[in-house]
C-alpha cells in the first residue's frame, strides 16, 4: 500500500493505528490545546501521543471533542511510568489507570503503554496485568510498552500469552536500535519512533543538509520520510503551526534506495541517543 497521511498499521486485532503520528510531549498546557487542533483540523493527523508524564491529558482531549472529529476516526495514545507506591492489593494502580482515561475526558483510549521498565520487574509485569485488565474493561483498545530493550520483551513473553501491541522506542537514523527493532519485527510487535527529528540536534549534518539540496525538502521530512519507509510509526512533535503542517506534508517524495542507505549509514548505536534511554534498564 502506498504512503498516505491516511495509512494505517494494524496493531492487534481490529485495531488500526495511522502510521503518523503526532506526539505532545513537553507541550505547554497554554498551548497544547492549540497545536493539537492545528494537528487535527489543518494537518490532518489523525494519531496523538500524550502520557502521565505529559500532564496535558486535558488540552488533547478538549481539542479532540473541538475538533468536532468523530472520536473513532482519533487515535489516543497515553502511557504510564510507574505503579503507585504501598499499593500491595492494585487498588491505587487501577485508580490510576482509570483516572488517566478520565483526564482525556473520554470513554477510551486506543493505546495504553508502560512508559518505560526502569520500576523493575516486579512493578512492570503489574503494571502489565492491570492494562490487561484495563483492556478487558473496555477503557483501551490495546496496549503495549515504550523503551523496553529485547530482554524486557523476552521478560514479558514468558510472563504473559498477551503480547504488546507496539514498542515505542528512539528512532532515528544516529539512533538505530536494530536488535530491538529486528526483535519486534520478528514477533509482530509495531514500532514506534519517538525524537523521530533529534529534537533538531541533527538538522545541521552534512549527510541531511546533502540530502536537503538533492530533494529539496526540509531535514524534518527528511527524517520523518526514512522513518516511515523504515515501516515505523513516527511521531513528531512541534507547537509551531507551520512545522505541524510541514511534518505531515510527507507523501508527495520519496527517498530512493541510494538516499536511505546514507541514512542508514549514519547509525552510532547508543552513542547516537537523543534521550537518556532506558532500554537497558534492569
Amino acid at each position: 500500500m502506498a504512503l498516505t497521511l491516511q495509512k494505517t498499521v494494524e496493531i492487534a486485532p481490529g485495531v488500526h493505528m495511522p502510521q503518523l503520528g503526532f506526539g505532545v510531549y513537553a507541550s505547554p498546557t497554554s498551548i497544547c490545546e492549540r497545536s493539537v487542533k492545528h494537528a487535527l483540523l489543518h494537518a490532518g493527523f489523525r494519531h496523538i501521543d500524550s502520557a502521565l508524564y505529559y500532564e496535558n491529558e486535558p488540552q488533547v482531549g478538549t481539542a479532540i471533542k473541538a475538533s468536532g472529529i468523530p472520536r473513532d476516526q482519533i487515535f489516543v495514545t497515553t502511557k504510564i511510568l510507574a505503579p503507585p507506591a504501598n499499593d500491595p492489593s492494585g487498588e491505587k494502580l487501577w485508580d490510576l489507570l482509570n483516572e488517566a482515561v478520565r483526564r482525556f475526558g473520554l470513554d477510551y483510549v486506543d493505546l495504553f503503554l508502560i512508559h518505560t521498565p526502569t520500576s523493575g520487574p516486579e512493578a512492570r509485569l503489574k503494571m502489565w496485568k492491570a492494562l490487561e485488565m484495563l483492556k478487558k474493561s473496555g477503557k483501551t483498545r490495546a496496549i503495549g510498552v515504550s523503551n523496553f530493550g529485547v530482554k524486557h520483551l523476552e521478560e514479558l513473553a514468558a510472563a504473559s500469552s498477551t503480547k504488546p501491541a507496539v514498542n515505542q522506542i528512539e528512532l532515528h537514523p544516529w539512533c538505530q536500535q536494530k536488535d530491538i527493532v529486528n526483535y519486534c519485527k520478528k514477533n509482530g510487535i509495531t514500532v514506534e519512533a519517538y525524537c523521530p527529528l533529534t529534537r533538531g540536534t541533527k538538522f545541521d549534518d552534512p549527510t541531511l543538509t546533502e540530502l536537503v539540496y538533492s530533494t529539496l525538502k526540509d531535514p524534518a521530512q527528511i527524517l520523518l520520510r526514512w522513518s516511515l519507509q523504515k515501516g515505523f510509526v513516527p511521531l513528531p512533535k512541534s507547537d509551531t503551526p507551520f512545522r505541524i503542517d510541514a511534518d505531515a506534508d510527507l507523501f508527495d517524495f520519496e527517498l530512493t534506495d541510494a538516499q536511505m542507505a546514507l541514512l542508514d549509514g549514519l547509525d552510532r548505536g547508543a552513542k547516537g541517543a537523543i534521550d537518556n534511554n532506558p532500554v537497558n534498564a534492569p
